[in-house]
């Protein structure tokens, strides 16, 4: 029987939808906002597929950060090894893990995001695998499933994956929140993987070449706006390099909203979008994929919720990346929140690479390998 530590952080990914970039310290605020719990939602996902497999013991925590969700999950096989009182804590964690270590397990699963991968690796290091399930905001380490059902493939699947060096990184998120990507490398982890069932960690290109690829998508696209539309702009160097072009200044790690040739709404958040979509008829959402990762929706940009891109629709999000971003991205994926959704998408979309030149990219979709 195969020994698994699973821990949830029940706060994590609250910061994305409202803007936030980021949960740490900020779980009073996200609540203000209206935030609400992501983790439970996510996680369930992979345990409901799990439930069925007998060949597994769990080792958990108490409440909302393990023993509550197995046991909604109908697993019986588990064991709560650390009890917390009041809200979890960063030291919850590592305490769980140490008595993960105590039992001997084979491998830890949790649910959250960068900075509980962080707080897991900072006990675990190396001496267990480390699977995560991605449900924080920006998730820029490589021990992330894709998704959270190819987590549970890859947990049923002990003599097809491989163990492999993954990257364990920390982002400042008080700079992130301010427009400015400051990462380092943390450190390596062991992760399971499956072929491309598992993210790599983010890369910037920042190449001479880079810079005039995103002029040149941005003149198309400044060619191609549509007069009384909005365009929702994603995050990224790509994007801002069209909101430059058409002479408005954009938040670089934000989302904004553009009409007319005016900022409409500034760093804006799941709620405002909502309700600009209410009074709009006619919008696009312009993003550009994680470079490397290759995510469209999912990391990152939060805000650009299952109910923003429903108002949308899929046919009207356009898609933008740099012909040596594609070159790294062996294939795109789709982690909204919504598998109907992300099924929605296809099995490729055309990615805008260059001023008129567009290129087909397959979109990874469950089942297909």
């Amino acid at each position: 029987m195969r020994r698994i530590g699973f821990l949830i952080n029940p706060v994590a990914g609250m910061g994305g939808a409202v803007g936030l970039k980021g949960t740490d310290g900020q779980v009073e605020e996200a609540r203000r906002r209206g935030a609400v719990p992501q983790a439970e939602r996510r996680a369930r996902i992979p345990l409901d597929i799990l439930a069925g497999n007998p060949d597994l013991l769990f080792f958990t925590a108490s409440g909302e950060m393990g023993e509550s969700l197995l046991a909604k999950a109908g697993i019986t096989q588990f064991q709560v090894v650390h009890h917390y009182r009041g809200e979890s804590a960063a030291e919850d964690t590592r305490m769980a893990v140490r008595r993960f270590l105590e039992e001997g397990v084979d491998l830890i699963l949790f649910c959250g995001g960068d900075g509980t991968a962080r707080e897991i690796f900072d006990v675990a290091g190396r001496e267990v695998p480390i699977l995560g399930i991605p449900a924080g905001v920006k998730m820029y380490s490589a021990l992330f499933a894709i998704d959270p059902a190819t987590a549970a493939e890859i947990i049923d699947s002990p003599t097809q994956y491989t163990l492999r060096d993954a990257e364990v990184m920390d982002v400042d998120e008080e700079a992130y929140r301010r427009g400015d990507l400051q990462t380092r490398l943390y450190g390596v982890a062991r992760t399971p993987a499956l072929p491309n069932l598992t993210q790599v960690s983010k890369q910037v290109f920042e190449e001479g070449d880079e810079e005039r690829a995103k002029k040149e998508i941005a003149r198309f696209i400044g060619e191609v706006i549509l007069p009384d539309t909005v365009y929702i702009l994603g995050a990224g160097t790509t994007t801002e390099a069209i909101a430059s072009h058409i002479g408005v200044k954009k938040t670089l790690l934000g989302v904004d909203v553009v009409k007319n040739g005016s900022v409409i709404a500034v760093d804006a958040d799941e709620k405002t979008l909502v309700d600009l979509l209410e009074t709009e008829d006619d919008a696009r959402i312009v993003i550009s994929p994680i470079g490397a990762q290759g995510f469209i929706l999912g990391r990152g940009n939060q805000q650009i919720s299952p109910r923003v891109v429903e108002r949308v629709g899929v046919n009207h999000i356009i898609i933008v990346a740099t012909p040596h971003k594609l070159r790294e991205t062996p294939m795109l994926y789709v982690d909204s929140g919504d598998p109907a959704l992300d099924r929605s998408f296809g099995p490729s979309v055309q990615v805008i690479s260059g001023y008129r030149i567009a290129q087909r990219k397959r979109i990874y979709q469950p089942g297909q390998g």
